[in-house]
């Protein structure tokens, strides 16, 4: 439900566009703020867990999670505008904020390092999943009882989970624990100076916003008190709320990368994909969000594999493939995205997005906890969503601009062309002039690179992942169990 709320307003944007006379970045804000909220408070969700235990904090954010759902949905109806539906987002975010390091430590705490990966691959197939998931159960809501269905839609299921939650989540031990709010200050205030900066910029064309603040003051702001906070982490003689120590282990913090650039490849590559296939093809929103029904299939066919493979294979092969199978399906559904070619062109493209999905979530959640003690299961668990939730902002913010640039670039106020940054001639069945639909394929097809090209990152960190220390211990001995075998035969 987290996740699917992750992706699911991307096949809705030109139905709010619509319903709120609003421009396409102040709907991507209702993705950004939800995301934005879900990251900053991660780290320390994380370390409430461990301190008062993860069931109640995660009955907590369930329940905030599902009114706010509820306020998303009846924001239509009472007639209020954008920045209300945006304000609910944020507040929804803040339930999942709660509930995600939860449901991660758990699983560190509950499974053995050397069963792990079988758990974490369902967890992470669960996310693979959800992420594709969105766009295709947003598209049947949109276009059977509207869009206030894609939120109204978490209540009865947060109800539900609610009531299993209360029977089924155990009750774990619990650690004392400070909280370090200098660093929830300087953490909570950087990145949203940073996000704003880069989501706002092309509305305010790089300049000022008012007469003493502008785009790049922001964004500098941002990264100061960004390297603040890893400063204040290292120095405070408290309890920092990211223990630097944990990047000690080296697959915690390639894992941490890898899944930044996962993050942000997940969310940035749907928008453009969205706006394509409804804009330029004339699909329906179910339509549209059906040329993703591959990825998903595939997703959740390859789980058990992937989770068996995850305990038994060292997580560099796992992780290095499925970043360069995500990157080259992402090559291919830029090639497909033109006015005529065949759609099966971009099933293809899904299919291989879909095999590389199960074989990067599940071995890098896994790689990420396998070796931490349980008594940092949650703040680990805190750092890895954290990072993986900063990564999601950045995207939706860094696809937004992008593709504002590149559709001003190519169409240019052509005649019949839709104003950047407007909802024109986004809706399914739009009608657009030959010469217009192959410039706006062209700049949301050239848009696609951006995600192609940092997932590669992903595949650069995985290089260096260590063989994890079960496997090297399983290593060990049957080394040594051949070199006794060796001793006798020859004794």
């Amino acid at each position: 439900m987290i996740l699917v709320d992750s992706t699911i307003v991307s096949v809705a944007t030109p139905a709010l566009m619509d319903a709120f006379d609003a421009s396409i970045n102040e709907v991507m804000w209702v993705t950004s703020s939800y995301l934005l909220a879900y990251a900053v408070p991660l780290l320390i969700t994380g370390r409430l867990g461990d301190r008062v235990g993860p069931r109640p904090v995660y009955l907590v954010g369930l329940t905030v999670f599902t009114l706010a759902s509820l306020w998303c949905g009846l924001t239509g109806d009472l007639g209020l505008g954008i920045g209300a539906l945006i304000t609910a987002r944020a507040v929804q975010g803040l339930g999942a904020s709660m509930m995600t390091p939860q449901t991660m430590a758990v699983i560190t705490r509950t499974f053995p390092a050397e069963r792990r990966g079988s758990a974490m691959a369902l967890w992470g197939a669960t996310a693979g999943v959800a992420t594709l998931v969105g766009p295709l159960l947003g598209g049947v809501l949109i276009d059977g009882l509207g869009w206030e269905w894609i939120f109204f839609v978490n209540v009865p299921v947060g109800v539900l989970g609610l009531l299993l939650a209360v029977r089924l989540v155990p009750r774990l031990e619990t650690h004392a624990h400070r909280f370090d709010l200098v660093g929830v200050v300087l953490s909570a205030v950087g990145l949203f100076c940073l996000v704003f900066g880069i989501q706002e910029g092309q509305n305010y064309d790089w300049g000022a916003i008012t007469g003493f603040v502008s785009v790049p003051l922001l964004i500098i702001t941002g990264a100061v008190l960004m390297v603040a906070f890893v400063v204040w982490q290292a120095v405070t003689r408290g309890e920092p709320l990211v223990p630097l120590r944990l990047f000690g282990d080296r697959n915690f913090s390639m894992a941490n990368i890898a899944i930044t650039a996962t993050g942000f490849t997940v969310v940035a590559m749907i928008f453009p994909v969205m706006i394509w296939a409804q804009g330029v093809r004339g699909l329906s929103p179910t339509m549209a969000a059906l040329l993703l029904a591959p990825s998903s299939v595939m997703s959740f066919a390859l789980a058990p594999l992937a989770g068996r493979l995850t305990d038994r294979v060292h997580p560099r092969l796992l992780v290095g493939g499925g970043t360069l199978a995500l990157a080259v399906g992402l090559v291919m559904m830029s090639r497909a995205m033109t006015p005529d070619a065949p759609l099966w062109h971009v099933l293809a493209a899904q299919f291989v997005l879909g095999l590389a999905s199960p074989f990067i979530w599940g071995p890098l959640s896994t790689a990420a906890t396998r070796n931490l003690p349980p008594q940092r299961a949650g703040a680990g668990a805190g750092v890895y969503n954290t990072t993986r939730q900063i990564g999601s902002v950045l995207g939706s913010a860094a696809i937004s601009v992008l593709m504002e640039a590149r559709l001003a670039a190519r169409l240019g106020g052509a005649p019949g062309a839709p104003a950047p940054g407007t909802g024109e001639g986004m809706t399914g069945g739009a009608q657009m002039p030959p010469l217009v639909a192959e410039q706006f394929s062209r700049a949301l097809s050239e848009s696609m690179f951006l995600p192609a090209a940092v997932i590669l990152v992903g595949l650069l960190a995985a290089l260096f992942f260590e063989l994890p220390r079960h496997m090297a211990e399983q290593r060990q001995g049957r080394q040594g169990r051949r070199h006794e075998r060796g001793r006798h035969a020859r004794t």
